[in-house]
C-alpha cells in the first residue's frame, strides 16, 4: 500500500512543483533573511504571483489543450488603456470603462479562437499576429484620441467602491487582485479536476482528433480558453491602471515568458495534455519568490537575471525528473502477489 501511495504521488504533476517551491524558499531563507518570509516581505512576492496567476491559469490550460496565447503581452496594456481613456480621459463613469475593457478582451479572445479553429495555422503564429495588431492598435487610437501614450485615471475619476474592489492596498502592502488570484484559483480546481470541462481540456491535449470523435466540443472549448485567455490579461490591465492611476502602451510584454515558465515550473508540458492547477498555482509563486527574493539577498543586483535564470531551470528540471518517474514507476510486488 506504501508504494501504491508513493507511485500516485510522484504521479501528480505538482509533485516536482512542490520540491522546486521548497527548494526556492530554502535558498533565499538561507542566503537572504527571514524578513522575506514577514508580511512586508511576502507582500513583494505575493503581488507578482497574484498579477501573474491570474493569467497563467488560461495559459496553462491553453497549453494543456495543445495551444499556445502569446496575444497576452498587448491585451494587458489594451484593458488598462481601454478604461484609462473611457473613465480618465473623456471621464465617463468607470464601470463603463471596465465592461469596455473586459469586452475587448473578449473581442479579441473570440478572434483568436475563431482564427485557430477555422485556419491551419498554429495558435503561436495567429496570436503573435495577434500581438502586434493589438499593440499597432491601442498606439493609434491612444495617441489620436489622447495626444499620449500614457493615460492618468486618477481616484476620483475611478470611484471609490471600483477602487476598493480592483486597485486597491490591504493592509498598505498586499494588492487586491490577491483575493481575485485566491478565489479564482478555487474556481478553476473545480472546473478542471471536477466537472467534465477539464476531462475535455486534457482529452484535447492528448489526441484532439479522437477527442472530437468522442463528441467533446473541440472547436467551443478552443474559443473559450482563448476568450478566458484574453479577458483575464486585460483584467489585469484594467486593475493595475485603477491601481496605480494610469495606463501605458509599452506594459504588458514581460508576462508573455513569465506566465510561460509559471506554467511549465507548475508542471505544464509544452506538448499538451498533463498538468494541474495546483501545479500551475505553485509554479507561479515559485517564479514569484525567485523573481523578488533576489532583493532580500546580498547578491549584486547585476547578477539577478543570471541567479534567477539558472534557479528556474533547476525548477523545471527537477519537475521533469519527478514527470519521468511518474512515467516509469512501477512497484514492487510482494510474496505472494500482495503490494
Amino acid at each position: 500500500m506504501k508504494n501504491l501511495f508513493l507511485g500516485d504521488l510522484i504521479r501528480r504533476p505538482e509533485s516536482g512543483a512542490v520540491l522546486g517551491l521548497v527548494f526556492v524558499l530554502i535558498f533565499f531563507v538561507v542566503f537572504g533573511s527571514i524578513e522575506f518570509l514577514k508580511p512586508a516581505g511576502a507582500a513583494s512576492w505575493l503581488n507578482v504571483a497574484a498579477n501573474l496567476g491570474i493569467i497563467a491559469f488560461p495559459v496553462g490550460l491553453l497549453m494543456i489543450s495543445g495551444e499556445l496565447d502569446i496575444s497576452i503581452g498587448a491585451m494587458i496594456p489594451a484593458g488598462a488603456l481601454t478604461v484609462a481613456i473611457i473613465s480618465g480621459h473623456y471621464d465617463m463613469p468607470i464601470w463603463l470603462g471596465i465592461v469596455g475593457a473586459l469586452s475587448l478582451g473578449l473581442v479579441i479572445g473570440l478572434i483568436n479562437g475563431f482564427l485557430v479553429i477555422r485556419t491551419a495555422v498554429p495558435s503561436l503564429i495567429v496570436t503573435l499576429g495577434t500581438l502586434f495588431a493589438v499593440q499597432g492598435l491601442i498606439l493609434g487610437f491612444s495617441v489620436l484620441l489622447t495626444g499620449t501614450t500614457s493615460v492618468a485615471l486618477g481616484p476620483a475619476e475611478s470611484g471609490a467602491i471600483a477602487k476598493s474592489i480592483f486597485g486597491s492596498f490591504v493592509g498598505g502592502s498586499f494588492q487586491q487582485t490577491i483575493f481575485w488570484w485566491i478565489a479564482l484559483t478555487a474556481l478553476y480546481i473545480f472546473y478542471v479536476h471536477f466537472s467534465p470541462f477539464g476531462n475535455w481540456v486534457f482529452a484535447m491535449g492528448g489526441d484532439r482528433v479522437s477527442a472530437r470523435n468522442a463528441g467533446i466540443p473541440t472547436d467551443k472549448l478552443t474559443v473559450t480558453l482563448f476568450v478566458l485567455s484574453s479577458v483575464s490579461a486585460a483584467f489585469i490591465g484594467m486593475c493595475q491602471a485603477i491601481l496605480f492611476n494610469v495606463a501605458q502602451v509599452s506594459a504588458g510584454m514581460t508576462f508573455i515568458f513569465n506566465s510561460i515558465i509559471a506554467v511549465v515550473v507548475g508542471g505544464v508540458l509544452l506538448t499538451g495534455g498533463f498538468g494541474s492547477i495546483v501545479g500551475i498555482f505553485l509554479g507561479t509563486v515559485t517564479f514569484a519568490i525567485v523573481n523578488q527574493g533576489i532583493y532580500f539577498t546580498t547578491f549584486d543586483r547585476n547578477w539577478s537575471s543570471l541567479i534567477i535564470g539558472v534557479m528556474l531551470l533547476l525548477a523545471v528540471l527537477m519537475n521533469n525528473t519527478f514527470r519521468i518517474m511518474a512515467l516509469t514507476y512501477s512497484p514492487k510486488k510482494k510474496k505472494g502477489g500482495q503490494q
